[in-house]
């Protein structure tokens, strides 16, 4: 599984890596919505894209906006996760995450949660 994992929190980028990598899943890593599209414009071939709301440069919203409209990468389930009111970002997200989850979160359950959609999602 090729995972794409998004979020200007070092912590979480360390530890959501850590549990991934320790399953032998590939794990590509960016600090913000910018960096995530650029990796995307060389590599869209992803399985599950994890992405926290709330970022600098590009938050998740944006982010999950440019995703959608692409017809290479519309099709990547998409786990948002945010500190914030999640009833506010699934309205303004237009309910387009496949997943939206609340912080603080178990990295486990996220782990699992990335794993369901992505098994629906093999390339």
């Amino acid at each position: 599984m090729k995972i794409l994992l998004v979020d200007d929190d070092s912590v979480h980028l360390l530890i959501l890596r850590k549990i991934f990598e320790k399953s032998n899943e590939e794990v590509v890593v960016a600090h913000n919505g910018l960096e995530a599209l650029e990796y995307l414009e060389t590599d869209p071939f992803f399985n599950v894209i994890l992405t926290d709301i709330m970022m600098p440069v590009m938050d998740g919203v944006e982010f999950l906006n440019h995703l959608k409209e692409s017809p290479q990468t519309s099709q990547i389930p998409t786990i948002g996760f945010t500190a914030g009111d999640v009833e506010y970002f699934r309205e303004k997200s237009k309910n387009r995450f496949d997943s939206l989850v609340s912080k603080p979160m178990d990295f486990y359950d996220l782990y699992s949660l990335a794993k369901s959609k992505a098994s629906l999602n093999y390339i």
